[in-house]
């Protein structure tokens, strides 16, 4: 598996257990990120949580998968739309101004996603983070209702 260029943030992998490990050696890095992963948490979300850089971790993700310590988890998450998006980039605006976009990349962040990366299941909890920025009572409860509408309608 080559991953030495494109998008890795959001990949998954999880530890391949070999009777000769004896045989292997591992430096701190290789050892901090092996212990992180599990199956389920993202590089990014590892990244965060033992202070490392995305590049040394493609490196060590490199390292890792030339040792067969590790083996990718295909994702089956699906991810929040363009559209999605659009529309509440569309009510967020309505209701606060221009500045909408700006936190909503602010609070995609804030989840540990970037925009083209947030998964189906934390559009409520996104919808959530950004309608506490909405002081006026009216404008907000107008754009929690249109947003839970079009995610029921968008099955997220």
């Amino acid at each position: 598996m080559d991953i030495s260029s494109g998008e890795i943030s959001e990949m998954v992998f999880t530890r391949e257990i070999k009777n000769n490990l004896e045989k292997i050696s591992l430096d701190s890095q290789m050892l901090s990120v092996l212990m992180e992963v599990n199956g389920e948490s993202s590089l990014i979300k590892i990244c965060q949580k033992i202070s490392m850089n995305m590049s040394t971790i493609r490196k060590v993700i490199d390292k890792l998968l030339k040792l067969e310590l590790i083996t990718p988890v295909q994702n089956t998450v699906s991810m929040i739309g363009k559209d999605f998006f659009n529309a509440l980039d569309e009510q967020l605006s309505l209701a606060i101004g221009p500045i909408a976009g700006v936190l909503i990349e602010d609070a995609v962040m804030d989840l540990g996603y970037n925009l083209s990366q947030v998964p189906q299941h934390r559009a409520a909890e996104l919808v959530g983070l950004l309608d506490r920025e909405i002081l006026d009572e009216k404008k907000k409860l107008i754009f929690k209702q249109n947003m839970l509408t079009l995610i029921k309608e968008e099955g997220y």
